[in-house]
């Protein structure tokens, strides 16, 4: 299992972003992330890094499929792919319907084929990359070294569609044992029946390490309160087993901490729950520091994040001569 970090909140500066390209860069994380972003676009944060020197492998985990049509979401996927000389992940989400709504009149009559035709389409146009045919849209051939296009997920609907229409799904706040019993499992039926192989699994999950004048229950309700009070986040946790629901984020909160879907600890308590996520079968999972980031600043998150990274290191089974 590969270990990726995540840069945490909306960049308003891409230069707060390069401590967390460098762990990428000096080979101690695998991939740098970011979300949707509505400061600083996210795209282009990654390609002023590239510009900077830091031609890293990078995803988004996710940005908003109503804000792009499929045609720029490509574009821009396979010009970072270009600008970092690295295969990049075109991670996608469908936005919840409100938001849906606001951009264009109504929500999506369903959002899984909404997901399923957005995929199929960027896919297409990464593939064909010729000019369309009458009533369709090509792009120009440019080499690159690739785009994964990946679906972000929570419940088995989505990881089906996953299934039949990714290269990666991409899932956020999931124990392992919901990925292994819930999504990977809908995510297999998805692409049997698409006759394809089943996406690789790529999985964000937050994580603080234990320090002096550090409250755990704290760090996390600053980091996921958000999500806590999304309808569909605390459905996905209720179906993990969890007792959270989305009008008491404060009680969410202590439940992912006590549950160990808030990974609080020493590095090395935290490198061994995030070793149960590769047993579940994720094949990548994202580190994500943004309790400590927002409660205790830049330095501390980059901190954290070398400590559990090396921590990560350390584990790692030692080669067979």
């Amino acid at each position: 299992m590969r270990v990726s970090v995540l840069f945490p909140v909306m960049p308003t500066d891409p230069e707060a972003v390069v401590p967390f390209a460098s762990l990428v860069r000096s080979g101690q994380a695998a991939r740098l992330w970011q979300g949707q972003s509505l400061s600083a676009d996210t795209h282009q944060v990654f390609a002023y890094l590239a510009g900077r020197g830091y031609r890293v492998p990078v995803g988004t985990g996710v940005v908003l499929m109503p804000l792009r049509h499929p045609v720029d979401a490509a574009v821009q996927a396979r010009s970072l792919a270009r600008l970092t000389g690295q295969p990049m992940v075109l991670g996608l989400g469908p936005a919840t319907p409100d938001f849906v709504t606001g951009l264009h009149g109504k929500p999506y009559d369903s959002p899984r084929d909404a997901c399923l035709s957005y995929l199929t389409e960027v896919r297409r146009l990464l593939d064909a990359e010729t000019p369309g045919g009458a009533g369709t849209v090509g792009l120009p051939g440019m080499p690159h070294p690739g785009v994964e296009v990946g679906l972000g997920v929570l419940r088995p609907v989505l990881a089906h569609a996953a299934g039949r229409a990714a290269d990666v799904a991409i899932s956020w706040m999931t124990p392992p044992g919901y990925v292994r019993d819930t999504l990977l499992p809908a995510m297999a039926r998805g692409a049997a029946a698409a006759d394809r192989a089943r996406p690789r699994m790529v999985t964000v999950v937050h994580a603080a390490v234990d320090r002096p004048h550090r409250i755990p229950y704290r760090l996390a309700y600053t980091a996921a309160h958000a999500h806590l009070a999304g309808p569909h986040y605390t459905d996905m946790l209720r179906r993990a087993g969890l007792r959270v629901h989305h009008s008491q984020p404060n009680l969410g909160a202590r439940a992912l901490v006590d549950s160990g879907t808030f990974v609080y600890g020493s590095p090395q308590d935290i490198a061994a729950q995030l070793a149960e996520y590769g047993r579940a079968g994720v094949d990548e999972v994202v580190v994500n520091t943004a309790g400590v980031y927002s409660e205790h600043g830049h330095p501390d998150a980059v901190r954290d994040l070398q400590d559990i990274l090396a921590a990560c290191r350390e584990q790692q089974p030692a080669p067979v001569p």
